[in-house]
């Protein structure tokens, strides 16, 4: 009852949050969101030097009008062959850490961080959300997905102080 019915406002992301509350949170707290597609460009640089290359999950796009925007790969994520170093569980499993995480769209990307708009799943960004793509194109026995879903998460984290915060990043 902390957080729901009349007190359903408590716990709600930065975009929805008055523009009063969100610059006192930026002067006292130091609180800043990223844009989605800055998460996503920041994204695809640790993947390009993982994979040794670009555009493994996604393509960024500029419009002539300043829109950023992306598009996912269609095709199964390709892992380089012959290196026993890079294949898909070590991805899986590969330790991944946002400090201040905020909301943490840099693991998951259930919504857009400026608007505030559900980001489907085919177009995800977050570093959770690729691994578990990853899991999904190499898997299809509930078990085994369940079992390298759970690796997923455990090498996957956030550190936040503040609870509203860490209550959505999780």
């Amino acid at each position: 009852e902390l957080i729901t019915g009349a007190n359903n406002h408590v716990i709600m992301p930065r975009v929805k949050k008055e523009k009063a509350l969100q610059t006192a949170r930026s002067k006292d707290k130091a609180e800043v969101f990223t844009p989605s597609w800055v998460c996503n460009a920041q994204n695809n640089l640790i993947d390009e030097a993982w994979f040794g290359r670009k555009n493994v999950f996604n393509e960024e796009v500029l419009t002539p009008d300043g829109t950023h925007f992306w598009t996912p790969t269609e095709t199964i994520i390709q892992f380089p062959e012959g290196d026993k170093q890079k294949t898909w569980k070590k991805y899986v499993r590969e330790p991944r850490l946002e400090i201040t995480c905020g909301e943490a769209p840099y693991l998951v990307s259930r919504y857009d961080t400026t608007t505030g708009e559900p980001i489907p799943l085919k177009y995800r960004i977050g570093l959770l959300d690729r691994k578990l793509r990853v899991v999904s194109e190499n898997l299809d026995k509930t078990g085994e997905w369940l079992k390298m879903a759970q690796e997923a998460y455990k090498s996957t984290y956030g550190y936040e102080w503040q609870g509203d915060n860490i209550l959505l990043a999780r």
